[in-house]
């Protein structure tokens, strides 16, 4: 009998110096996790859904609360529960925010640094092996994947060497679990990567779109395989409009770059990595298993990156509390609002990022456009053609998305046939066709040399179609 009439006494006593909870619905997202932890049952599953977030928030009840704080501690970011005061009587307090940031300051950058490399010989590595030195020269120490043959030995040497390096290397459960936790390393803001091939790229599409959606960044290095199914391990180049057009649901875009040698595995990696956080936005390179699996002379740059922390970073520090990072805007008018920022961010990417390489392209009447390992293929087609008499060039797109039509567009204008050449069903020829139209340029007869499933197309089957096509006078030629 004591006990209990002492009760409501030690209650208002203990709330004196501490806080009983409110819950702030629009944060609320209906966890459980409070309801675990109060021992005397004041938290119960709501009933009703918040329309501004279409969540449950929970439902309290004060009567027998000891402001013992678990609820609190509970509670994960941003927070549902916010403490609120009571005097002696029972009676509320102005409400003191515990975890109230309005009196953060706002982050400031930590720049990437760069350091010098010591003189070394070139190495003799394979594509993977480069891809992965590339990922840690540009400052990447978080690697996340699930083994798949052509890219598991870029995954094994990250294995070797990140535990040297302070860094982290996770296999996770399947390419889902390893997209998402590039999205996790992406929004704290380090420089994270995976490597994976077709069917594991397919499965990675949704983790990227909510990570285009939430402005993060990260490096996908897909190594294409033949298609379509499981396929084969064979080199393939039919994952070219899954990473240009398909990337995931919605409006997304990112970046694509074609290795075609185990060098530009290397640099184009380094590049991914500058690219993917100077726009918030992952980057796709994208190799096939041939530029992946090849062994070639490869030289180190002379500096590498030390890299700081941006300011919009999720850090998990005081500094970084602030900051959110989110694809969820239930409203349609901030969903579209949204999309229109994403979308002034791909033309600024169109504008300066398109990049090419090209070959014997000055004078060229005949050209011939292909990327990664056939466009080794198509340089010695081209080398063979201009002996025989053909102003035969190469232009080799090393972005595929966005697709540089700026370089191509005075090579067209020369050009009377253009050869497009492809271990896929045309992939490459609709990316390069639906830039042409898009840029309002007059369109040369186009044909194509194609292979599928896992075959590449020859040196000799380059020049027997250019040959067959159009004899070399038709092509400028000379006698």
């Amino acid at each position: 009998m004591v006990a209990n009439a002492l009760q409501p006494i030690v209650r208002m006593a203990a709330t004196a110096d501490r806080t009983k909870p409110i819950v702030v619905p629009d944060y609320c997202k209906g966890c459980g996790r409070c309801i675990d932890a109060c021992e005397h049952h004041c938290i119960e599953p709501g009933r009703d859904i918040d329309p501004a977030t279409g969540l449950v928030p929970v439902r309290i009840h004060l009567e027998h609360c000891t402001a013992c704080g678990l609820c609190f501690d509970a509670c994960p970011e941003p927070y549902g529960l916010r403490p609120a005061f009571f005097d002696a009587e029972g009676s509320e307090r102005p409400r003191v925010a515990r975890h109230d940031l309005a009196g953060t300051p706002t982050p400031e950058p930590i720049p990437d640094a760069v350091a010098a490399l010591p003189p070394g010989q070139p190495l003799v590595i394979k594509g993977v092996y480069a891809s992965a030195v590339g990922a840690i020269l540009a400052g990447c120490r978080h690697f996340f994947g699930y083994p798949i043959t052509p890219s598991t030995e870029g995954a094994e040497l990250m294995a070797r060497l990140l535990p040297h390096l302070d860094g982290q290397f996770v296999q996770a459960v399947s390419e889902v679990a390893a997209i998402n936790m590039m999205y996790g390393a992406g929004a704290a803001g380090v420089r994270a990567t995976t490597f994976t091939s077709s069917p594991g790229f397919s499965l990675m599409l949704e983790g990227l779109s909510y990570m285009v959606g939430a402005t993060v960044p990260g490096v996908v290095v897909n190594v294409m395989r033949g298609g379509p199914g499981l396929g084969n391990i064979a080199p393939g180049q039919s994952d070219i409009k899954l990473a240009c057009r398909g990337l995931g649901h919605g409006d997304t875009h990112a970046i694509v770059l074609a290795p075609s040698t185990p060098q530009e595995m290397l640099d184009l990696t380094m590049l991914a990595f500058d690219l993917s956080f100077k726009y918030r936005n992952p980057v796709i390179v994208l190799a096939d298993g041939y530029v992946a699996q090849m062994t070639g002379r490869v030289t180190l740059p002379r500096t590498m990156v030390r890299p700081g922390v941006p300011a919009w970073a999720v850090a998990g520090d005081e500094a970084h509390r602030r900051n959110l990072i989110t694809s969820i805007y239930l409203s349609e008018t901030e969903l579209e609002a949204r999309n229109e920022r994403l979308f002034a961010k791909y033309a600024r990417i169109t504008d300066a990022e398109p990049r090419a390489d090209l070959f014997q392209c000055d004078d060229a009447e005949l050209l011939i456009v292909a990327c990664n390992t056939p466009a080794r293929m198509a340089k010695g087609a081209v080398r063979t053609l201009r002996a025989q008499g053909v102003k035969a060039g190469l232009f080799r797109p090393l972005t595929l998305w966005p697709f540089p039509i700026c370089a191509l567009a005075p090579v067209l204008s020369r050009a009377r046939r253009v050869v497009v050449v492809e271990a896929s069903d045309g992939q490459l020829e609709d990316e390069m066709r639906l830039a042409i139209s898009r840029a309002d340029l007059a369109t040369p007869s186009i044909t194509s040399v194609n292979r599928y499933g896992g075959v590449l197309p020859s040196h000799d089957e380059i020049v027997s179609r250019v040959i067959g096509v159009a004899r070399p006078h038709a092509l400028g030629a000379t006698a």
